[in-house]
């Protein structure tokens, strides 16, 4: 386009420097690429090509084009999902992938890159504990419906959109994000399941073995020692016991590789072929060892893993209190005082409409009187000063969780702190079989790869980074 504003002069001293606005059409060019990645772009700047892109025949080429294999590698494929007339499909980032800023999150709504409040909380419903607080995803996603059922009109350009149900396009959102973060940990799962390379003998390169023992040779553990064993650390009500016997004491020994079955005097020679030691046929992973009593370093199909072990323990005691009150309910606590306070008449009506809902998080209300509500019971595992603050809290987030969310959900906050104070702890020295307990229990989570505040519980360093690291590969 040549002489744009010619005849509109005022246009042109509302334009910034030519750095901020070579980067807005910069922005604009990735976000017609990404829309449509089956036209090839060219990108000119000084009369230089700037950036090329050829036609490609998937959004996952295009994505490789524009930010790289590397971020392509953390990305899960959200398979075209149809739920009632909307479909969702596209690439987010996997569990604990995140930007401190939303300049990675791509939505799309039949074809045009959008901003939305309301699609932007679906993402982060749809991640919820898979990510840290103040972290937004890594987001490539499209979402196609019914022109008829989405106003394009509501900005002048046409950046928002309003849709005629809101709460069906969030539900959508949410329910593929979901399901596609589970795929993710049946992929993750799938690596351990593959045996990692056996090591004996010299290898091909002419480097030595390393030792590698078997699980089954470590002694044999009192059953009060393994994790799971005894009762979870919540009682029926919520409050915390004792932490089990034998668990994570400072007498115990730590994880170390115990000498060869038979072979309790002799140490390895190096001119001695190293006995080789199978390992179980139901084993998923090697145990290597624990790092300055919190690392546990294993080895599977991909490379090195490495666990926080609070991290870990906290997901599991997490998802298995939350199980637990799912099923059977939150245990309540009965007030000594009971607060009746009053709501405006749209959240007073929203109360009215779902007080089996608030009921089922524990929290005891009844009406009293227009506009008025009374509360007399509260989760017994929260700690709650202001009773009429925090109901309001829990109204103001229950409105922006979709229909299908579990109530809870508002209750997570307080779950995941209280979950933190009766997990495993830097330091706390464990034997060899609660660290294989402790990874066979974090692989059955849901989300094995964070804690409840969305840090990671475990990282990958493949074969090929470490052989980078030692320059025999460039």
């Amino acid at each position: 386009m040549r002489s744009l504003f010619y005849n509109l002069p005022a246009r042109r001293k509302f334009l910034r420097s030519e750095t901020t606005e070579a980067r807005n059409i910069e922005h604009q060019f990735f976000l017609q690429a990404l829309a449509h990645p089956e036209i090839g772009f060219t990108l000119v700047r000084e009369d230089k090509i700037a950036l090329q892109l050829p036609i490609t025949t998937s959004l996952q080429d295009r994505i490789r084009d524009l930010y790289g294999a590397r971020l392509l590698d953390d990305l899960l494929e959200i398979s075209l999902r149809d739920r009632r007339g909307i479909q969702v499909q596209g690439w987010i980032g996997r569990a604990g992938v995140s930007r401190q800023t939303r300049a990675q999150q791509f939505v799309f709504v039949n074809g045009r890159a959008i901003e939305s409040g309301i699609l932007s909380t679906a993402l982060r419903e749809g991640y919820h504990t898979a990510l840290m607080r103040g972290q937004f995803p890594v987001t490539f996603l499209f979402v196609d419906l019914d022109p008829r059922e989405v106003d394009v009109n509501v900005h002048p350009a046409k950046r928002e959109v309003r849709f005629r149900d809101p709460a069906r396009v969030r539900e959508a959102i949410v329910e593929a994000v979901q399901r596609t973060l589970e795929s993710g940990r049946v992929e993750w799962q799938r690596k351990f399941n593959a045996p990692a390379p056996a090591i004996g003998g010299t290898t091909a390169s002419g480097t030595e073995p390393v030792a590698r023992v078997s699980p089954q040779t470590s002694p044999s553990p009192e059953p009060s020692a393994v994790i799971g064993t005894e009762p979870s650390p919540f009682d029926a009500m919520g409050r915390d016991r004792i932490r089990p016997s034998g668990f994570g004491q400072p007498d115990q020994p730590t994880v170390a590789p115990p000498p060869s079955a038979g072979n309790d005097s002799q140490a390895i020679d190096g001119n001695r072929p190293e006995p080789q030691i199978e390992p179980r046929r139901d084993q998923q992973f090697q145990i290597i060892g624990v790092l300055n009593r919190l690392y546990v370093l294993m080895e599977n199909s991909d490379g090195l893993v490495l666990v926080d072990q609070h991290a870990a323990h906290e997901r599991i005691l997490f998802e298995e209190l939350r199980r637990r009150m799912e099923e059977q309910g939150v245990p309540s606590q009965r007030m000594l005082l009971p607060q009746i306070f009053s709501l405006p008449p749209r959240d007073a009506e929203w109360v009215e409409r779902n007080v089996a809902t608030l009921q089922k998080m524990g929290i005891g209300i009844e009406n009293f009187g227009a506009n008025s509500f009374r509360v007399d019971t509260l989760p017994a595992f929260l700690e709650i000063a202001d009773a009429a603050g925090f109901l309001r809290k829990v109204i103001d987030e229950l409105k922006t969780t979709s229909r299908s969310s579990s109530p809870l959900r508002l209750g997570e906050d307080m779950i995941a702190k209280t979950v933190c104070r009766h997990a495993v702890k830097a330091n706390d020295p464990l034997r060899y079989p609660e660290v294989e307990k402790l990874i066979r229990d974090l692989l059955a989570c849901d989300l094995p790869y964070c804690c409840p505040h969305g840090r990671p519980t475990m990282i990958q360093i493949s074969h090929a980074e470490l052989e980078k690291k030692f320059g025999r590969k460039v």
